[in-house]
């Protein structure tokens, strides 16, 4: 994803500028250190540019030992046609399609899109049945779960958002009855929203315990619009939530996502882009509240990428969570760099 246009006040996603990212280099901490990042799109748009196998293979290449990849869906690469309800499962078949080019070993060694979480509405009820049942078949053994996005807010349009959601999705009886069909199908959930609404993910992982869920981007805590200035504020609110939400047993969280403007972070205003150790400082709090809750465990690095890079290239970041985990023994760091990421989405 390149572009060098300005920041759009109206995006929620930072710009990509290749230039600025090439100004910071750094050496690779740990670089024999296995990683399988669970949580990365491929896309290519007019509003995001575009992010494909090259430009993903260029980043995972870029010094660190990715063993792995995991897709998350993003609203790409839909089917052009057929019933509404199934054109999601065209995703699903095109990073199928990008993992066998991968796996041919053409490419390297890393098994990109090694497991796939695509998207299905599940307002359908239980009919998104059939829809799950068509992701399954077009995932050629990879397909591993869906990602149903509730994150909305009313203020949201202040850090960029344009799509708002309906309020309560989550509690919503039909969005209830199509989430009971993931676990009978053994399929896990991704869990989007802002730390506004994590009481909603609280209740439903206690109603369903049988379905394995992980909350993506350390559940997150607002920066911007109404919660400018109130880091302090936000962060109280939203590590109570977090510990609470760790108390059931089903749910797993994905410690990344944190260069996303929503965050209210300002690296990418920089004249040089951030090293390991500012994103490091940054980010520690957050994340080291996340594993002390849930464990090493039940917690996962990711990249987020190429979303996060707007703020940071792709070796700096994982140098970052490198340097937040130095304390970790080596069974936590084996853990929290692949060790939950391939237990939690079956990677073999």
């Amino acid at each position: 994803m390149q572009t060098t246009a300005p920041e759009a006040a109206t995006s929620p996603h930072l710009p990509v500028r290749s230039g600025w990212l090439d100004r910071r280099r750094e050496e690779i901490i740990e670089p024999d250190l296995p990683i399988v990042d669970p949580h990365h799109h491929l896309v290519d748009r007019p509003e995001t540019g575009r992010y494909l196998l090259p430009e993903l293979l260029a980043d995972t290449g870029s010094g660190h030992n990715i063993t792995a990849t995991v897709y998350l869906e993003w609203l790409s690469m839909y089917r052009a046609q057929g019933p509404v309800e199934l054109r999601p499962v065209g995703e699903v078949e095109f990073a199928n399609g990008v993992a066998a080019m991968a796996a041919r070993g053409t490419y390297g060694n890393t098994r990109v899109c090694a497991g796939i979480v695509g998207h299905a509405d599940l307002t359908l009820g239980a009919p998104v049945e059939k829809v799950l049942q068509a992701m399954i078949e077009a995932g050629g053994g990879r397909f591993r779960g869906i990602r149903f996005i509730t994150a909305t807010h009313s203020d949201q349009a202040a850090w960029g958002s344009a799509v708002i959601r309906p309020e309560g999705l989550l509690m919503n009886p039909k969005v209830r009855e199509g989430f009971a069909r993931l676990a009978p199908l053994g399929l896990s959930f991704d869990a989007w929203m802002y730390h506004t609404q994590l009481d909603e993910l609280v209740d439903l992982a206690r109603a369903f315990p049988d379905t394995q869920i992980v909350l993506d981007h350390v559940g997150g805590p607002v920066g911007l619009g109404p919660y400018a200035g109130k880091r302090d504020e936000v962060f109280a609110a939203w590590s109570a939530r977090i510990r609470e939400l760790a108390t059931c047993p089903n749910v797993h969280i994905k410690l990344g996502g944190l260069g996303m403007r929503m965050f209210g972070f300002t690296h990418h205003l920089g004249e040089l882009p951030p090293n390991s150790e500012e994103l490091a400082t940054a980010w520690r709090p957050y994340i080291e509240t996340c594993i002390a809750a849930f464990g090493p465990e039940r917690a996962m690095f990711e990249s987020n990428f190429p979303v996060d890079k707007g703020s940071c290239s792709y070796h700096v970041l994982w140098n970052a969570l490198k340097r937040i985990a130095a304390g970790c023994s080596a069974a936590e760091k084996t853990a929290l760099f692949w060790g939950t990421a391939t237990k939690f989405y079956l990677l073999g």
